[in-house]
């Protein structure tokens, strides 16, 4: 009897500790100005690959490296990708991950987010829906909506549905 109590409030003490960390982890923070951010890029194939670099011909050299990730099955995205950074190889590790939907995205940013429940690293993850997402989020954005730091949508219905979304406009 005794040891099932002690067994019972160390997991107990165990759950209140991860529920404290995950909400330290998920809190809004204030934005930290930074020289540059390194990004983590989630490509998937097809579409999304050509809307994430869309994306990332908007961005300024402030972030970089870049690191992708792109499944060993898709020659056509690492095609692309390779042209669009003309082969360049970075090995640091990145603070920020850039994803637009595939649904090899989600394991990754859940990845992550446990870096930072960990203790780790804290990484920026930064979802953006696909510009065909007019009404309705895709099942990637149903999931990451609640554990992206940033949610971009590029419709206004989209934010009027998900008033913790961020609405630019039309980005890619």
């Amino acid at each position: 009897m005794g040891g099932t109590l002690i067994l019972a409030a160390a997991a107990g003490a165990v759950a209140v500790l991860l529920a404290v960390r995950l909400w330290v982890v998920l809190r809004p923070r204030a934005a930290v100005p930074r020289r540059s951010l390194s990004l983590l890029v989630v490509a998937g194939s097809g579409g999304h690959t050509t809307e994430i670099l869309r994306l990332l011909e908007n961005l300024s050299d402030a972030y970089s490296p870049r690191h992708y990730i792109i499944a060993d099955t898709d020659e056509m995205s690492a095609h692309k990708i390779n042209s669009f950074e003309g082969n360049r190889a970075d090995r640091n590790p990145s603070a920020m991950v850039l994803c637009n939907g595939p649904g090899t995205c989600v394991p990754i940013c859940i990845s992550a987010l446990l870096l930072g429940i960990l203790g780790i690293k804290k990484v920026i993850i930064v979802y953006v829906e696909s510009i065909c997402r007019v009404e309705h989020l895709s099942l990637s954005g149903k999931i990451l909506f609640h554990l992206s730091d940033y949610f971009i949508v590029q419709w206004p219905t989209l934010k009027e549905k998900y008033p913790k979304s961020v609405y630019l406009g039309r980005i890619v």
